[in-house]
């Protein structure tokens, strides 16, 4: 725990930087508890919980990269210690301990390790209950016992309701290990009443399926990353001998690891729903069999090289920790992910003149003057009908593509907040494309500032208007814009 403490400690903040999916949850987290139920009617419905979470953090600490993460690395240390003594109970304590300490160095679970998102917090959840199963199939347990595993994973799904996979990753230890029918009755219960509380968070936030429309459907090579992980998690429990009817590591971990990766295929064929973020706790599963490698290794030299034995585990650490590096590095700076909310920013703060007018292109870009307000003081927000706040929404309420292009002709200046990358496409909503086309024609830019997939272009009104087809238009992307699910 305190390995998986320190290591998400380092770099926390990331050059003081923050992306688009961090910045819903910062701003959504600083509103008023009526206004989040107002936001929550109409998107991001399955963090609901988190974001309740996260404002009374906020409320407390007051907002910032640290109060954002600090929580997943708690989490991640949690689960991490969750694993650390699942591992212990079922293979001894070499293979606790290398498990344990493999689950923070994951690359996957580095990337949520600092990640202002509920999916650590889902990990540490599944962890949990994962572990309050294994209780279950060592000693007699009480009621109590039953209830407490119940409410967590209910809490677990409604954190998110993916997590209720876990549930059939649980039965199938439970078969597999040939459970009494008592035992099984009794986890029957437990996860019925854990469902049926997440049942009307899954009713409700089916019609804000919208937020996930920009997932590509399931392709062959998207299958590539969970069948080397199936693979890396098999040979690990290969290597253990697991024996039908008896409590192992991978009685626990091959459930774990298969199930949520296999159910998330399953529903992507339903709907492209296939994010490896939303199964991150199925690297506990990973992280078991794994560290029941390493025991195994132990075990196999204890007996003709006992002094030599004790250092296998330090030097795969040694080792790992050397190869994951700069995996490690990367994950740690704002170049690994979209965008950065706070680049723009200090640019925006330079920029501006008195009496500036600003467009975001899309309007989900938006989000930067949610989270830093300050720096946008004095710029008046020309194609906006309607605050976030108010509108219960995470981008406001734009006013209509004719209203936005009388706004636009009536300034001489005109900051644009949108997109860096040159692959992102076209602007394609009328009033993206209204906002483009006047600017393209009357305005010509003056400054172009690109900083960390944000980009901030100048506008100064000409006397004469540009001709039809000269010039390029300005290119904004769509894809992947605001909070997902």
């Amino acid at each position: 725990m305190l390995w998986t403490f320190v290591f998400g400690l380092w770099g926390l903040s990331r050059q003081h930087s923050v992306w688009r999916d961090e910045a819903a949850t910062w701003q959504v987290a600083q509103r008023s508890t009526a206004e989040m139920w107002r936001v929550l009617a109409n998107v991001d419905v399955v963090h609901g919980l988190y974001y309740l979470l996260m404002h009374a953090l906020f409320t407390c600490f007051g907002p910032g990269t640290t109060t954002l993460r600090l929580p997943s690395v708690l989490a991640t240390a949690v689960a991490a210690a969750c694993v650390a003594v699942i591992g212990r109970r079922l293979a001894g304590k070499w293979a606790g301990l290398a498990g344990g300490m493999t689950f923070g160095l994951l690359p996957a679970v580095q990337f949520h390790l600092q990640e202002g998102r509920s999916y650590a917090l889902v990990a540490a959840g599944a962890a949990i209950s994962t572990l309050l199963l294994v209780t279950v199939l060592q000693r007699q347990v009480r009621t109590r016992h039953w209830a407490a595993y119940g409410t967590t994973v209910l809490l677990t799904g409604l954190l998110h309701w993916l997590s209720l996979m876990i549930l059939a990753a649980h039965l199938a230890t439970l078969l597999w290990t040939r459970a009494e029918r008592g035992v099984l009755a009794r986890w029957a219960a437990a996860a019925g009443c854990a469902t049926a509380g997440v049942l009307p968070l899954i009713a409700f936030s089916r019609g804000q399926s919208a937020q996930v429309a920009w997932i590509p459907p399931l392709t062959w090579h998207m299958l590539i990353g969970p069948g080397v992980l199936l693979a890396i998690g098999g040979a690990g429990a290969l290597l253990e001998r697991p024996r039908a009817g008896r409590s192992s590591v991978a009685a626990v971990g091959v459930p774990l690891l298969a199930v949520p990766q296999l159910g998330l295929i399953a529903l992507s064929l339903i709907q492209p729903i296939f994010l490896d973020r939303y199964v991150l706790y199925s690297m506990l599963g990973l992280a078991l069999l794994i560290g029941a490698a390493v025991g195994a290794a132990v075990r196999a030299a204890r007996p003709r090289f006992p002094a030599a034995s004790r250092w296998i585990l330090p030097v795969a650490l040694a080792v790992a920790v050397t190869a994951l590096l700069p995996q490690s590095l990367a994950k740690r700076s704002p170049a690994s992910r979209v965008d950065d909310v706070l680049a723009v920013a200090s640019d925006i703060r330079h920029l501006k003149r008195p009496g500036d007018a600003v467009l975001f292109v899309p309007a989900d870009r938006r989000d930067t003057k949610s989270v830093t307000p300050d720096a946008f003081a004095g710029l008046r927000d020309i194609a906006l009908a309607e605050s976030p706040e108010k509108s219960g929404t995470l981008k406001g309420v734009e006013t209509e593509p004719d209203v936005i292009r009388g706004a636009l002709l009536g300034e001489q200046r005109v900051l644009l907040v949108t997109d860096a990358s040159p692959a992102a496409p076209l602007a394609t909503t009328p009033r993206d494309r209204a906002k483009t086309a006047v600017l393209h024609r009357y305005f010509t830019p003056v400054t172009d500032k690109r900083t960390r997939g944000r980009r901030v272009v100048v506008y100064e009104r000409r006397s004469a208007p540009r001709a039809a087809g000269e010039g390029g238009a300005v290119r904004s992307g769509t894809a992947g814009g605001g909070a997902e699910e």
